[in-house]
């Protein structure tokens, strides 16, 4: 789907557009801040696990370097101030803490490989470790799976955690262009044009996960045609919708945590 093709759906919809900053300095804090809130939406729903996971946002300035929460952190306490800008050396230019390694070698290589990608969120949700272990991309079986069909792939080589440039760079190649690739005996990564689309996206695939294995537990779900599951995720799956559908969750985050608030 072109952008005009999602403007119209978006039009359609009634589904506002993301906001438009008047300065780089304002979208670098809109963009810090919602990555503090991607963490904590993380922590609120149970998607953390340990020291494992990681959102990054890239800078609307220096557009090769990316915020990031510092290594070990609680994801549910998570500040703007306390994000880290890594440049494409993987050197940390700003901020205090230890870099996950791991989070470099797989979002430098997201985000080199798509200059149209902002956000970009990979933790190890249940549903998400759960799914990737069947070796299979999700089916048209709900309107919310919709949201993801023809713009998500699998990633089939799992040979441990990931720490090298080649293995981040494969993990771009197989997210193509869409907007989540499922990582094999693994979980899932998610991006989008605003940090907000891709937390949506990676909650709300876990919870797609989930309701393909209650279903396939239960019986022999049955999947929605080519022809209606190709319509549902042009209504469903655009980014400004993805982007919308996190702002009850931003409403919630700063309701509870009103520190985090603007």
């Amino acid at each position: 789907m072109t952008v005009a093709d999602e403007v119209a759906m978006r039009d359609l919809a009634n589904i506002p557009a993301p906001p438009v900053f008047p300065t780089v300095a304002a979208e670098r804090a809109h963009r810090k801040r919602r990555v503090a809130a991607g963490y904590r939406v993380l922590a609120r729903f149970g998607l953390d696990e340990g020291i494992a996971g990681h959102i990054t946002a890239r800078d609307p300035e220096r557009t090769d370097h990316f915020w990031t929460a510092p290594f070990g952190r609680y994801f549910g306490r998570i500040m703007p101030g306390d994000l880290l800008l890594v440049n494409d050396q993987g050197e940390v230019v700003e901020g205090e803490g230890r870099l996950n390694r791991a989070a470099f070698a797989i979002h430098s290589e997201v985000h080199r490989a798509r200059p149209d990608v902002v956000g970009a969120v990979h933790a190890h949700g249940p549903y998400g470790k759960s799914f990737s272990s069947l070796h299979r991309t999700l089916a048209p079986l709900t309107q919310d799976a919709c949201a993801f069909h023809g713009s998500h792939a699998f990633h089939e080589d799992y040979t441990g955690v990931v720490f090298g440039p080649e293995e981040g760079r494969e993990i771009a190649a197989s997210l193509g262009d869409g907007k989540a690739v499922i990582l094999a005996n693994h979980g899932h990564l998610t991006v989008g044009r605003t940090v907000d689309s891709a937390v949506w996206w990676f909650v709300t695939m876990e919870r797609s996960f989930q309701a393909e294995l209650m279903a396939r537990a239960a019986g022999e779900p049955v999947e929605l045609d080519e022809e209606t599951a190709r319509l549902t995720a042009e209504q469903v799956g655009g980014e400004d919708v993805g982007w919308f559908a996190f702002q009850p969750i931003w409403e919630r985050i700063v309701s509870e945590q009103p520190e985090l608030g603007e």
